[in-house]
């Protein structure tokens, strides 16, 4: 009977340990929050830029594309960080309604118009503020909020 009990004690610590590693989440990341805080202000600046011939502004969004570049592969070589990396690929995503498209749109359009500039940034800003919020807190809730995101994107 006590070895019964110990085997059972042994298998519910076994599952416990299990489950804990599966949902494992990268901790706070100075590095990671800093380069998003970055990102966002720029990606703010350019992105008003919109209205204006996108020529005149292509070496600023391909220096803004790099820097996103090198963050999104930090972040994909990041432990326990795949809700993170996901999150850069669907802002990254050309196809996609955030970051990467915006600029293709320009890019192919030349200028956007001002209401569509606002919408755009509203929906990009809103995104960055996510992935920020959920490198600040790592919480339930944040966590959610950004996998939402990710899956609406998909």
């Amino acid at each position: 009977m006590k070895h019964l009990k110990q085997m059972a004690f042994l298998i519910a610590i076994s599952f416990a340990i299990i489950s804990c590693t599966s949902t494992k989440t990268a901790l706070f990341d100075h590095y990671s929050y800093q380069k998003t805080t970055e990102i966002k202000v720029n990606a703010n600046q350019l992105m008003s830029k919109a209205v204006t011939p996108y020529s005149t502004h292509k070496v600023e969004v391909e220096s803004l594309i790099l820097e996103i570049e090198k963050l999104t592969e930090y972040e994909k070589n990041k432990p326990n960080n795949e809700i993170t990396f996901e999150m850069w690929k669907v802002l990254t995503d050309k196809e996609k309604n955030l970051l990467a498209g915006f600029f293709k749109n320009w890019n192919e359009k030349g200028i956007l118009s001002p209401v569509f500039m606002e919408e755009s940034k509203k929906q990009v800003l809103d995104a960055l503020d996510l992935l920020i919020q959920y490198e600040i807190k790592k919480d339930k809730q944040s966590k959610e909020e950004l996998l939402d995101l990710i899956n609406l994107n998909t």
